[in-house]
């Protein structure tokens, strides 16, 4: 009897509620809703990070969820941000304007691409370029931030272009990021540790627009900061090294 193929519901529920939410932040973007936009985007980062959580904890990965993901995330990480930056604050620029928004969105299709290539061969402790949902973070945080603070999306076309146009590149660099994979949350962790997780939210909370900004910004420059100290501590070696045989 041939064996019927089907798919894992649980893992998939999530990825299509990532799915879900980076189409919302589009029609809402296209109705004028950017903040609502700015926060669907964040709420498909969540499902996001919960989609292969679960698949793990539950022995239900496959490699058409793992495809699925990889869809769903080009539209929730790649598309929608760009253009919910585009209609906020890019449209008055021409093109420019849209110049800047296909930079970041050809950024996260070559992202998403190379990480697929890499799975099983790259370490795991590092990402090679700065992951699409961080990236579709600090778009988001910048838009939610203008709005939160009545700022005009036109007043700061060229600072939303640059901004949008360097994260793209971020994405498809050669800088490490730190992955977190490491981090046991399975395992018993000191007492303070759960102090500083509850004064984490707590800080969040007190305006998420721009702790959430900030937070992810310093992320993204997190990476050349620590491939530059990678870069000179092996330089270090090396003349450690020559002057020892010497």
């Amino acid at each position: 009897m041939k064996r019927r193929r089907g798919i894992y519901l649980l893992p998939n529920l999530f990825t299509t509620a990532t799915l879900f939410f980076g189409f919302y932040a589009i029609l809402a973007a296209m109705n004028g809703k950017f903040e609502a936009a700015a926060m669907a985007i964040f709420a498909a980062m969540l499902m996001d990070g919960l989609d292969g959580r679960v698949a793990r904890m539950t022995n239900t990965q496959s490699e058409f969820g793992a495809e699925y993901d990889s869809l769903a995330d080009m539209i929730a990480f790649g598309l929608s941000p760009a253009l919910v930056m585009y209609s906020w604050a890019l449209t008055g620029l021409g093109k420019v304007g849209w110049l800047a928004a296909f930079i970041y969105t050809a950024g996260t299709a070559l992202r998403l691409a190379r990480f697929n290539t890499q799975i099983g061969v790259a370490d795991k402790r590092y990402f090679q370029g700065l992951p699409s949902p961080s990236a579709a973070a600090i778009v988001a945080g910048g838009v939610w931030l203008g709005v939160d603070y009545e700022v005009a999306g036109d007043s700061v076309g060229w600072a939303a272009a640059l901004l949008v146009a360097v994260i793209g590149l971020l994405m498809v660099s050669n800088f490490r990021y730190h992955s977190f994979k490491e981090v046991d949350f399975h395992g018993k962790v000191p007492f303070i540790a759960m102090v500083a997780v509850m004064l984490g939210f707590a800080v969040i909370l007190t305006h998420p627009p721009t702790v959430l900004f900030l937070l992810f910004l310093s992320y993204a420059a997190s990476g050349p900061l620590l491939t530059v100290t990678k870069l000179r501590e092996r330089k270090s070696r090396r003349i450690d090294a020559n002057g020892d045989d010497t």
